[in-house]
């Protein structure tokens, strides 16, 4: 049955927190739904900065979902413009400068980030933000990240970025099986672990002292969940 891609535009809070850790069944979803990516049209739940498909993006801190997705799969398009002119810190004290996707993104607590770093070199940082019980950034700030390592095996380099450059990242969620592609390459490949098995939610995209037009979001459809934090 075709999946119709709704978005709910009631604010930007919702969600459950993640349960506490327990052995819990890989996800059992239809692997045509995960690959099958829609244009999102409508706009976009913003908790921090501005941001909508075809505008530049120019805050230092972007955080957005897109409701009505399945935040197994997403594919970002953006045109590089550079450093934002104001710089921001993370809450850990770091000044970086990055653009990523959101999936299964719960809440502010929960989630999994695909997080293309430009320092101190050009890489793909995956990681797992899980806090039983928290949902916002006030309550869990930068707590909960778990490093993803790549599974072994050579595979294409992440590219320097040049001004104007136009590049789409993009990133899957089968089973247990996260796989991210630069524009047609597949650039990193590896397991999340099964905490990560718990979360449920829409995909979204971030960004950190990082200037852009986001020229094209996509995601599979799916329920509404949103999230709020950093």
């Amino acid at each position: 049955m075709k999946l119709a891609l709704v978005f709910l535009l009631l604010g930007c809070s919702g969600g459950e927190a993640a349960p506490d850790k327990k052995s819990v069944p890989p996800k059992v979803v239809d692997k045509e739904v995960v690959k099958k990516l829609e244009p999102v049209k409508s706009t976009l739940c913003v908790t921090k900065g501005a941001a909508a498909i075809g505008a530049k993006v120019t805050d230092p801190t972007m955080r957005a979902v897109a409701k009505g997705t399945l935040g197994e799969s997403a594919a970002l398009t953006f045109k590089y413009a550079g450093d934002t002119e104001t710089v921001r810190e993370l809450a850990g004290g770091q000044a970086r400068r990055q653009i990523g996707l959101k999936l299964r993104a719960q809440d502010g607590c929960n989630l999994v980030y695909v997080m293309w770093r430009l320092d101190p070199k050009p890489k793909l940082d995956i990681s797992v933000k899980l806090n039983p019980g928290k949902k916002t950034h006030k309550e869990c700030g930068a707590e909960g990240y778990t490093k993803i390592k790549a599974a072994k095996g050579k595979l294409p380099g992440v590219p320097v970025l040049a001004l104007g450059d136009t590049r789409t990242l993009r990133a899957e969620i089968v089973g247990d099986e996260l796989t991210v592609w630069i524009d047609e390459l597949i650039s990193w490949r590896g397991t999340l672990p099964e905490a990560a098995r718990a979360l449920d939610g829409p995909a979204g995209i971030r960004s950190d002292n990082f200037a852009f037009e986001l020229v094209d979001f996509k995601a599979s459809a799916g329920k509404c969940v949103a999230e709020d934090g950093d």
